[in-house]
Formats: structure tokens, sequence, C-alpha cells
């Protein structure tokens, strides 16, 4: 009798290597890969064309990268960016869109690096995660060998390929206006030569700042972050280097949103949205990439957040979840046509705007246009910049085009921009009369915005109080919910029909209050800001002062508060929701309570109490409430204790008093 030995073998489905099937891991070598990571950056490099860098490693890695002139995250903010890039999925999506949430991602969501420990990889996480997901612990343990301050490709076994990223953060808001000036003196300019150091009264300013010595003072600043920063880019790529790493590993480099300065962070114009993106990719491994540009070679190529976990997976040869994008940023996939970003409430602030970006146009459709750009934020606010552009404001000089369209009050409801003629842009084409290209195109825009919402079930349009609700009554995660994997599943479609009636008419809007979804009577109420409306809407509003859904008995009585003969009711109905169980909902009373300012001056002892339980508490949801209520208290003339955010300051909190 024969002996029939049969060896059984699996194949990558992207490269056709075979795979041990005992172990899973893979027989075939495969490439390592270096994400750098820059914080709050847009493209202010040598390389990108920026007269006031000084970024010579940075420039020098260009000249033998892949260069990507339109590249953009999915998020204007840190967080909800980046649970785009662990998770894969637009935060609109996933429910991450609201800065620090905690809701549960899709079932069966996972980091893509997770797969790659799978085939074998060494996987590293230099710092910061900052997933904005109640699963952040276990994207955590799941995706990273090490997730440290020194976790480094070098703890890897001889032979074993690495995925390692560094988040930088010198370019970081706080560095870069926050910190007291001598703190970044002391912390981030010392690193630098005399001849590195920028020179203020040098520096070029923006059309959309006003060019006094306080804004130059902080320009400087943020070059020096930035100079500070690229030494740490050139000192990572000399260790890779040093190690005998560098033509067996492929680069990226980019950052996770635009700058900290104002009008960037926080805004869906490029300044907030676009970013530098280079990806180095070794003559060994260019097989894996045959159509991409040389190196040193721009390419227009249109790049979302959303395409960088299916690109690294298919790089490494891991078959890519069919839950992922189609796109790749190189190395193949569907060509992307359109970008869809997106701006929620970041800290104590509250908004919700889309915008869709392809090659050329930016639209922006703003959800909550009664509200500025530059709303007022604790935070951001401790920059002397940000608070020399308030004084400038209230000055009475005349503000440019640029400047008008960040500081003033409100803004519009919709905005598009040619970004070719005005790559800052400053003019919306839609307040004026449109040529026939411009409203071709803006016809194009509006319908792609309407596509992608829809097409990726965004769930933006669901009031954080109403979104908790539905993952608490069904039991499953949003994304799940939408999506049909429930029993029941929000209208979504109906309720952004009345998001859309928003600066549009107050019909749908008022139809909307008598509706039985509470999201839709959200949006009905939002549709009535800073709008004419009769007595008989003004009983109907007053009488969802004791509507079931919170967001909404929120919302009426900030938008009643204005109303000298409801002001008492809708100040009860506020002070009382600062007590509500979930904390996002507290702070929209809180925040309504402090917008009213000194109207609302009768309400300083609840104000007090909640601004007594926070200021010194642990958690987010302590933290913004005593933002949004210390605010208000100094608003009322009452001392509150300084926030303090520099090195030792005990994590985001100042010393406690002896």
């Amino acid at each position: 009798m024969k002996l029939i030995v049969i060896f059984l073998m699996g194949v990558s489905l992207a490269h056709g290597q075979p795979i041990d099937l005992l172990d899973g891991k893979s027989k075939v070598e495969r490439p390592n890969i270096l994400w750098i990571v820059a914080e709050d950056m847009s493209p202010t490099l040598g390389c990108y064309g920026d007269p006031d860098a000084v970024t010579p490693n940075i420039d020098a890695l260009a000249k033998e990268s892949i260069f990507y002139t339109h590249a953009f995250a999915a998020y204007p903010v840190c967080a909800p960016s980046r649970s785009c890039l662990i998770s894969g999925l637009y935060p609109t999506t996933s429910g991450t869109g609201q800065m620090r949430s905690a809701h549960p991602l899709p079932e069966g969501t996972r980091g893509f690096p997770e797969y790659l420990r799978e085939v074998g990889y060494y996987t590293t996480n230099n710092v910061k995660t900052d997933y904005n997901s109640a699963d952040a612990a276990r994207l955590v343990e799941a995706c990273w060998d090490e997730s440290s301050a020194k976790a480094h490709w070098r703890g890897k076994k001889e032979g074993q390929p690495f995925f390692a990223i560094f988040n930088d953060m010198t370019s970081h808001q706080s560095r870069t206006m926050v910190w007291p000036h001598e703190v970044f003196q002391k912390e981030v300019q010392a690193k630098l030569s005399p001849g590195e150091i920028h020179d203020p009264a040098k520096v070029g300013v923006p059309s959309y700042y006003p060019d006094t010595p306080v804004i130059r003072k902080g320009l400087a600043r943020y070059h020096d972050c930035v100079t500070v920063m690229d030494q740490n880019v050139g000192r990572i790529l000399r260790e890779l280097k040093e190690d005998g790493l560098e033509e067996n590993t492929i680069v990226f480099f980019y950052s996770d949103h635009g700058s900290g300065m104002p009008r960037h962070k926080r805004l869906l114009t490029d300044s907030g949205m676009r970013v530098p993106l280079l990806v180095r990719v070794p003559a060994k491994w260019r097989h894996l990439v045959p159509n991409a540009p040389k190196a040193g070679e721009k390419t227009d190529r249109l790049v979302s957040f959303i395409d960088f976990a299916p690109t690294v997976l298919n790089l490494a040869g891991v078959e890519v979840p069919d839950t992922l994008s189609k796109s790749r940023v190189v190395g193949g996939g569907e060509k992307r046509e359109w970008v869809y970003g997106a701006r929620e409430r970041v800290d104590e602030v509250f908004d919700c705007a889309r915008s869709v970006r392809n090659g050329r146009w930016l639209y922006i459709r703003n959800f909550h246009p009664h509200y500025s750009w530059n709303q007022r934020s604790v935070f951001s606010d401790l920059g002397e910049i940000r608070q020399e552009m308030y004084r400038y404001e209230k000055s009475g000089m005349r503000l440019t085009r640029g400047q008008e369209h960040y500081l003033k009050r409100t803004r519009s409801v919709e905005e598009f921009y040619d970004c070719e003629t005005d790559p800052d842009n400053l003019r919306n084409i839609v307040t004026q009369k449109l040529t026939r290209e411009e409203a071709k195109a803006l016809a194009e825009a509006q319908k792609a915005f309407h596509r992608l919402r829809r097409e990726t079930n965004d769930v933006g349009c669901l009031p954080e109080g109403v979104m908790v609700d539905w993952i608490t009554r069904e039991g499953k995660p949003i994304g799940d919910i939408v999506s049909g994997k429930a029993a029941n599943k929000p209208d979504l479609v109906g309720i952004w029909k009345v998001a859309d009636s928003v600066g549009r008419g107050v019909e749908i809007g008022v139809k909307a209050l008598s509706s039985d979804d509470p999201a839709k009577r959200f949006w009905g109420v939002i549709a009535l800001r800073d709008r004419e409306i009769g007595n008989p809407v003004r009983s109907l509003l007053v009488g969802l002062l004791q509507d079931p859904a919170a967001d909404v008995r929120i919302e009426v009585a900030a938008l009643l508060a204005s109303d000298r003969k409801h002001r008492e009711k809708a100040f009860k109905v506020l002070v009382k929701e600062l007590d509500h169980p979930t904390w996002a909902v507290a702070l929209r009373a809180c925040r309504a309570i402090e917008l009213r300012g000194q109207s609302a001056r009768s309400v300083l002892p609840a104000m007090k109490a909640v601004y007594a339980r926070t200021r010194h508490a642990k958690g987010d949801e302590n933290f913004f409430l005593a933002f949004s209520s210390g605010a208000f208290l100094e608003g009322m003339g009452v001392k509150t204790d300084p926030w303090d955010f520099s090195p030792g300051a005990g994590s985001f909190m100042p010393p406690k008093k002896k």
C-alpha cells in the first residue's frame, strides 16, 4: 500500500504567495510600513511651497516620495479622524463624530493593525490612540504589540515585518497657541538654533488674519513648532536607516487634520481638512504600486482618511474586508471622485456641518448657521492669537472677506468655493451670481453630498441624547441599528429632510414639531432659530418644553430664553437638564445657558453648582461641563480657577490649591 502525502497550501489573495495554514503566518516576505503622523498641521512645509517653513528633513523625504496635493482628513479635529484611521469607517457611519464620544462601534469592527498581527507583523503605536469609542481599550489591546511612549519597531523579532506609528505632538494646538509663551519657549523653541527661530516681523500673514504684532508672534510660534517636528521626523528616518531597514520600509508622512491655528482646525474649509501626505516606496517594493507616480512627483489623486486602512492591508498582502473603502492611497483601487467631510460637537461647542470636495470644488452645508465658525471655546481661547482676533473684531475695524467669514456671528447655510482660483476659500460663490460652469459644479456637488450622506448612513442627524436612547433601547451599536440589524431603526432619510430645511424656511420645521420622531422635532426647532414665528407656533413651542426628549426640551428652551415672556420657564427646563444622566445632554443645557450670557444671571447658583462638582473631577464629561459653566461664571464676574495645560499641570487639570 502506498503512502500518499498531501501538502495543503493557502494562497494570499493579494499576491498569490503561500501561507502556512498551521499558524496563519505568511511565509512570503512583506514590506515594513511606517507612519509618521504630525498633529494639527496644514501643508505648511517647504516642499509644499510655504516660504516660512524650515523643514529640511521632510523636504528631503518629499524628493523621494509620491507627493500628494489633494489629501484630506475625515474631520477637522483629531478624535473623529483617528477613529476613521483605525477602523476604516466614516465617523458619521460608526457614530464617533462627536468629540470624545464613547459609543460602541458596529459589531465585528476591527482595527486594521489586528489583521497585520495575524499574518506576523509586529505592530507598535507611539503615544496617541484617541479612538473616540467605547471600544478604544479593545482596539488598543487587539491592534498593538506595544502602544506607549516607548513603542518602537526595535522590539520586533529578527526578520519580522513591522507596522509602526509615531505620533508627534510638537505641532499640536497646545504647543502652537495654548501653552503660556514662556512654557513654549522652554519646551519647544529651546530645541532650535538661533537661525531656526522664526522672526515675527518676517512671517507671512494670511488675509483672514489681521496683521498685528500678536498675530505675527503666534504665526512665528507655529512655524517654530513645525520646525521642531521636522527635526523629530529626521531622527526617526535616521534610525530607520541606521537599522538597515530603509530599503525595506514604505513610509507615510501626514498630519491628522489642518493646523490648530484660528480658521484652520474645526473648519471644513481646506485650511481645516487638507493635509500634507508623502508616501516613500523603496525600489524593492515598487511592484506593489505599478502605476504610481515616480519618486518626487506630484499627484492630484484625491485621497481621504477612509482610504488609509485598506491601503496598508493591500500593501501588506492582506485581504481587504468588504466593509472598507474600495479606494486606495497608492496601489490601485477605485478612483475617488469626492471626499466626504463632517463637523460635529467639539469639546463644549455644538455644531453640525458637512462637506464634499473633489479636485477643484468645495461644498459645505451648515446645519447650525445661527452659530459662528468661531464659537467661543475655552481651550482654544487660551491662545493669545484668538484673543487678539476677538479684540480686533470688537475694535470696529473693517473686516476683510476672510476675516468676516471666520469672525461673523452667523454663517451661510451653504458655502461653495473654487479651490483652484481661491485656495484660501475666501469667496463664497453661492452668494453671488454664478457662471454656467459654477452652477453646474454646484449642482454636481450638492448631488454628491446627498448621495454620500445616504450611502454612508450618516447618523449625525441624531442628537447625542437621542442616539444614546436608540443604543440603549435596541441594545446594539448605532451603526448596526441604522443598517437594519436591530428590530427598529431611525428614519434617517426623513430626519435629514427636516434638517435640510434649516435656513430654507419654516414650513417643514413647523410640521416636524408635531412628529412622533424626537430627532425630527429637534431639527424642527433648529429650523426656527433666528426666524420670525407667530403666536400659534410659539404656543406649540411652549408645549414642547415638556417634550419627552431632553435634546428637544433643551433646544426649545434655548430658543424661548430670548423671549422675556417665556424666559423663566425656559431657564427652569435648562437648569433641570444640568443633572441629566447623559453627560452630552447635560452639556447641551449648560452650553445653552452659557450662550445666553447676562440674561441668564438668575440661574447663577445652578451653574456654580455644576462648576463646583466638575472643575477638579476626572473624565471628559466633567471637563467639558467645567469649560462651559466656568466660562459662564467668568462672564458674570465670578472668579474661577485658571486653566493650565502646560506639562506637569496634571493631565489637563490645574494644580489643586494647597
